[in-house]
């Protein structure tokens, strides 16, 4: 949702349309700087939030930083632009910022694993407080890291702050990855291996999103829900799995209009068995 006018306004827009988790930039996802946050706002928004049936606001991390990179100035940046984001997540009252692992550009995935373990390390000893950082599973596009479970694993496994990280789970990037979600037999394999590798402990949140690409091409082309190459039934079981059902999911479909998350939600509800309705409440 948009926080264009004030952050209180991505609470109205979620509203409007159903919504009970969203998820914000807590500035421009482009720009390294950011202005303060005021107080007013931050009232504005707690305020809207409080009275709102939206039980979940996640925030992404600017799309810029990189704590896995190689260039000196560029990685110390990128630790300087979390710390802010987790900051700004305090004041807001998130408690969970979703951030991209990093790429290792010309270095290797060994070195930038392990400065991205360091980097973390850092931020949260800068920046007490409740919000956790969720690390995305990634598509493997470029050289972006996170694109198997194994990289997450070793990252959660060897940082210091273990109890302030989880997963953000996003069905294109997995399935672009090479994790076939599409039937119930390989649906259950990859949660038995994001499970026995990752743990659904860790795992805190899902981005829900098709892919326009094919299984493990790497390219990371967000789709409608039940458009592209996922299709609809990965879809239907996980949105009936009652693992995950506490789990807030964040649609993060191409056009980013509300109209046409509106369009996804109907779709995905048209996917819910009797049972899980009934759980719901949704006639």
């Amino acid at each position: 949702m948009s926080i264009a006018g004030g952050f209180y306004k991505a609470i109205l827009a979620g509203e409007s349309i159903g919504c009970t988790a969203i998820q914000i930039f807590t500035k421009s996802n482009r720009q390294w700087k950011a202005k303060p946050i005021t107080k007013e706002a931050v009232d504005l928004f707690r305020a809207a939030w409080k009275k709102s049936c939206i039980k979940s606001v996640v925030a992404h991390a600017t799309y810029l930083i990189n704590i896995g990179s190689p260039d000196r100035d560029v990685y110390e940046q990128s630790l300087h632009a979390l710390e802010i984001e987790l900051r700004r997540c305090l004041e807001l009252g998130i408690e969970f910022l979703v951030l991209h692992p990093g790429s290792h550009l010309r270095s290797t995935e060994k070195k930038s694993i392990h400065k991205i373990i360091k980097g973390l390390d850092r931020v949260f000893e800068r920046v007490a407080g409740k919000v956790n950082i969720l690390l995305e599973t990634m598509s493997g596009q470029g050289t972006q890291l996170g694109y198997r479970f194994e990289q997450i694993a070793s990252i959660l496994d060897q940082a210091c702050n273990k109890k302030r990280l989880g997963v953000c789970f996003d069905t294109c990037h997995v399935f672009a990855a090479g994790y076939d979600l599409r039937a119930k037999k390989e649906y259950e394999h990859v949660m038995r291996e994001f499970d026995k590798i990752i743990g659904f402990h860790k795992l805190q949140l899902f981005h829900i999103n098709g892919s326009k690409k094919a299984l493990g091409t790497r390219v990371d082309r967000h789709e409608n829900v039940g458009k592209g190459e996922i299709g609809s039934e990965a879809f239907k079981l996980l949105f009936n799995d009652e693992r995950f059902f506490a789990i807030p999911k964040i649609l993060e479909t191409p056009e980013g209009t509300l109209e046409n998350y509106k369009m996804n939600m109907d779709f995905i509800e048209t996917l819910l068995t009797p049972k899980t309705k009934k759980i719901f409440g949704i006639k």
